[in-house]
């Protein structure tokens, strides 16, 4: 039997007394819950999603399956530790109204682990198909379907949710844009000269600097203040520009010593060229991944960081930091998530909307990887997968609308529009479940 409560307990502020017993009491059941649907949420997000990030290095050749794997595996773990708070508490406190639930705030906890299992759920069942789903519509849909339901309409902040949709129609077509010009550059500095592979070797160390400049500023803006560093915005601008120098130097020289292959170059006219590519495509897909996990861990974590909170403190809204072991259980998650079950997405994205070479790829990774990495300094829990899509029909359109394959492309669609419902139902389904059983 438990033992009596203490006779000040209710006169204490920070620890309510709750009706259905103290969320004090279920502290470990709540926390260790949403460990283990975090940990599943994070390993979908692997699956389907990185996948995402990796496709166009695979589809393009650049990168073995192994070899995408294992970049994925560091700059992924690395994206989601160093930069990826500032998303996080967008999930995590910026779709519901969390103060009307101060009264009940085992509720908020019962929801969190909800939107967590839903949207795990579905990722499984979209990766298990080859779909490339959104993982932020997955857990958006599942938040505001159980804080609809189980809490009221008026618990949404959808103000906040509108602006979460704006941006998954911004991003695809900023990205897109971004792609276009970039594929376009390409083709009019490099595959249109007469000399393609002497000018790629001189202007492609510019694109890796390009790359390496942009992703290399936001971990130093973003990232690193999560372990403890601050630098100067001066500093920071200098310190990039040495480490993006140094990595396109690098580049410059493997680059220099790729000789032409005459006879590949029979059946292909740009074989050596798209070699030199294949060079920035390992730096590309590098900084895709960074970015990727430092956007999109925000998904699992933002509602196991909601449920730890209110579990240790017994209160919303309380003031705590983001515990450094959340971050890395996210990113281990995806990391998993990619080796284990990532095949089939990268199938879809990376060969079938549209024939990717390693130039094309580099031109769709580059500015779907600037799109995310703003997004994530400004705190806009975007789409990478729309994002990605976006960047690769860009790079279509700028070959012509019939490079792409608009099939692939109406089902990828549809299961874009799919994906909100069906988050939203298995939350709410989760929802009462968890209301039933859970202390």
């Amino acid at each position: 039997s438990c033992p009596p409560r203490h006779p000040t307990h209710k006169k204490n502020p920070r620890m309510p007394a709750y009706p259905r017993g103290s969320m004090m009491e279920a502290q470990s059941i709540y926390i260790g819950l949403a460990a283990a649907f975090g940990l599943f949420m994070a390993w979908g997000i692997g699956a389907n999603d990185v996948a995402n990030a990796m496709a166009t290095s695979v589809g393009s050749k650049a990168l073995t399956i192994k070899q995408a794997i294992l970049v994925a595996a560091i700059f992924e773990f690395a994206g989601a530790v160093l930069a990826g708070g500032e998303v996080t508490s967008t999930i995590r406190k910026g779709i519901v109204d969390a103060q009307l639930l101060s009264g009940t705030p085992e509720l908020l906890v019962y929801g969190m682990l909800a939107a967590l299992l839903a949207a795990g759920t579905w990722l499984l069942i979209a990766s298990r198909n080859g779909w490339p789903v959104s993982t932020t519509h997955s857990i958006v849909g599942a938040i505001v379907g159980f804080a609809a339901v189980g809490i009221g309409v008026d618990a949404v902040q959808w103000g906040k949710v509108g602006t979460i949709v704006m941006s998954w129609v911004v991003s695809p077509v900023t990205s897109g844009f971004i792609a276009y010009l970039i594929y376009r550059s390409v083709q009019k500095l490099i595959l249109s000269q007469e000399d393609p592979l002497a000018k790629a070797k001189r202007y492609v160390p510019v694109y890796i600097f390009l790359a390496a400049f942009t992703i290399t500023l936001v971990t130093i803006l973003k990232g690193l203040k999560h372990v403890g560093l601050t630098i100067s915005l001066r500093d920071s601008y200098i310190l990039a520009i040495a480490i993006a120098v140094g990595i396109s130097l690098v580049g410059a020289f493997f680059i220099r010593r790729i000789e032409p292959d005459k006879k590949a170059e029979k059946g292909q006219h740009f074989y050596t060229v798209e070699r030199v590519f294949g060079v920035l495509m390992v730096v590309t897909a590098c900084g895709m991944a960074f970015a990727h996990g430092s956007n999109d861990v925000a998904n699992a974590i933002g509602p196991l960081a909601a449920v730890v909170s209110i579990a240790s403190t017994g209160a919303i809204g309380a003031k705590s930091s983001l515990p450094i072991w959340v971050l890395a259980l996210g990113g281990g998650g995806i990391v998993v998530g990619l080796a284990t079950f990532g095949r089939h997405v990268i199938a879809t994205v990376g060969k079938k909307i549209t024939q990717l070479t390693p130039s094309r790829g580099f031109a769709a990774e580059l500015a779907a990887a600037t799109t995310i990495v703003i997004a994530s300094g400004t705190g806009m829990p975007i789409s990478t997968t729309h994002t990605l899509v976006g960047a690769v029909l860009g790079v279509g359109m700028a070959r012509g609308i019939e490079a792409i394959d608009l099939r692939v492309v109406a089902r990828i669609l549809v299961s874009w529009v799919v994906t909100i419902p069906a988050g939203a139902f298995l939350a709410i389904l989760f929802f009462f479940v968890f209301r039933a059983v859970l202390p």
